[in-house]
């Protein structure tokens, strides 16, 4: 270290030890005073309130200092509303805590993964705040009406024959409302996995524990999980803003104050043609992805198959053969196209060679001989990609398809909607893939790129392990079938 190194170094430590030497016995001490300590003590706990508000990520309410007195007085207690088999649950704080459906197969807490997964409350100047109602039943317990006296709202509250809970709140004092979904983060072996919804001019979809926020004219929001949904449907589109965070929360505010608001909440199985006749386009909420022009009419032709034979195993295989059958124009060409870049394969090798160090020459002799052989190297190609968007539409339609969920196979299979218990499904699907690759012509000569292609088929299968067997069966007998009419191809050409 330097002379002048070492003198700075030194000057910063005597600076140092003459500023705690002077704060310690020179620094005059602060005064305070009773109110000083007071405020200091009130700081302290608001600031331990709001860390522990944004630890638990929970929505802020205000509590109602008016009309207290008479609040207290009404006994926080449940509710539950029957009629044709569904039921919902409720407290006087408008908090769902209970659900039941006819066509339901998976218990409601399962699906929401938490108590109270649906609540309402009021936006004030002062922060959110809770309603309180005392409700009278009516004489079937399938209609509810209360008031809530300390913000002069009545609510009338009624559950439909179709099993949707319809909520009506009107007060002369115009409010935003707060509207609250609560769940927790989880995946299933079959990939199935909780989020949140939204719909406004397309249906947003959100990881629950996503941090997300947004804004629109939305219809309907709620909580998607397993083949089955719990959904808020507004009477009208309302302006709103909404945001999701870490401990499981979706928020949505109102943005317009007004004096009365209405909607339903539906808990249901997410079958297509139900939720199609409760309108509102809630059949959107079935993700068939970007092909839904093609989704639908496999879905349908799943649904035809099993009226006959009702088995979803049975539909998913004579779906596939159909699908195989009509699309076969183009997996002829194809076939046969491959078939020729075979052929070609030792000439161009030898073009290669011979052409290494001239380009240009070696294209041109390349494309002579393509054209010769009437071979295209984009032929093998093109007509698979144009069956792309089938199988990725039927792909989703298994995926996401309510038919599969609970309905058996064959022996070991009794839920198609589940992965394979043994494995069976996957393996065969692999040694499948790999007999194609095997039986099919080779359009390269690179040794490594054989060896990549030759792993691919058991890569694959690892992948699908997890996915359920549904998927994995129609990706099998998908494959099989496409062998048997690669053979009937090379049998037929020359």
């Amino acid at each position: 270290m330097g002379s002048d190194q070492k003198r700075v170094f030194l000057a910063v430590v005597l600076s140092g030890i003459v500023l705690v030497v002077w704060q310690t016995f020179f620094a005059p001490k602060p005064v305070i005073g009773p109110k000083v300590e007071q405020y200091k003590n009130r700081v302290v706990e608001q600031n331990k309130n709001v860390q522990e508000l944004q630890e638990s990520g929970a929505p802020q309410t205000t509590s109602n200092n008016e009309g207290e007195g008479e609040k207290s007085q009404i006994k926080i207690q449940n509710v539950t509303l029957n009629k044709n088999g569904y039921s919902f649950s409720f407290d006087n704080k408008l908090s769902l805590k209970n659900s039941t459906n006819t066509n339901s197969i998976i218990d409601f807490n399962s699906i929401v993964g938490n108590e109270g997964p649906f609540k309402i409350q009021i936006l004030t100047n002062k922060g959110p705040r809770e309603l309180l109602f005392n409700w009278e039943p009516n004489s079937d317990k399938s209609k509810l009406t209360g008031e809530d006296s300390a913000h002069d709202i009545k609510a009338t509250i009624e559950l439909s024959d179709s099993g949707r809970l319809n909520i009506y709140l009107t007060s002369p004092n115009a409010y935003r409302y707060r509207l609250i979904f609560k769940s927790s983060k989880k995946e299933l072996d079959n990939q199935q996995t909780r989020k949140f919804l939204v719909y406004s001019k397309d249906v947003d979809r959100y990881q629950v524990g996503d941090a997300e926020n947004g804004e629109g004219r939305i219809k309907w929001f709620g909580l998607d999980f397993n083949f089955h949904m719990l959904t808020f449907v507004f009477q009208n589109k309302q302006m709103s803003k909404f945001y999701s965070n870490e401990s499981g929360y979706l928020i949505l505010d109102t943005i317009n104050p007004q004096n009365n608001i209405s909607g339903g909440l539906i808990f249901t199985k997410k079958d297509y043609d139900h939720l199609l006749s409760f309108g509102d386009k809630l059949e959107l909420s079935v993700d068939f992805g970007f092909f839904y022009v093609l989704a639908v009419p496999i879905m349908r032709g799943l649904q035809f198959f099993y009226k006959y034979i009702p088995n979803y195993g049975v539909a998913i295989i004579l779906l596939t053969l159909l699908i195989r059958m009509i699309t076969f124009p183009l997996q002829y060409k194809s076939f046969k196209s491959m078939k020729k870049m075979q052929k070609v394969q030792p000439e161009l090798a030898k073009i290669k060679e011979k052409f290494k160090d001239d380009p240009q020459r070696m294209q041109k002799e390349t494309m002579d001989l393509f054209k010769r052989a009437g071979a295209n190297p984009l032929g093998g190609c093109l007509p698979l990609i144009l069956q792309m968007p089938i199988f990725f539409a039927f792909y989703q339609v298994l995926y996401e398809s309510v038919e599969l969920l609970g309905a058996p196979f064959f022996g070991w299979i009794s839920d198609l909607s589940q992965k394979d218990p043994y494995f069976v499904l996957p393996v065969l699907m692999s040694l499948s893939i790999f007999l194609q690759q095997k039986f099919q012509p080779s359009t390269t000569a690179d040794p490594t790129q054989k060896k990549i292609m030759m792993l691919m088929p058991f890569f694959f299968g690892f992948i699908m392990i997890n996915v359920s067997s549904g998927l994995v069966l129609y990706i099998f007998v998908s494959t099989l079938f496409g062998m048997i009419q690669q053979y009937f191809v090379y049998r037929t050409t020359d």
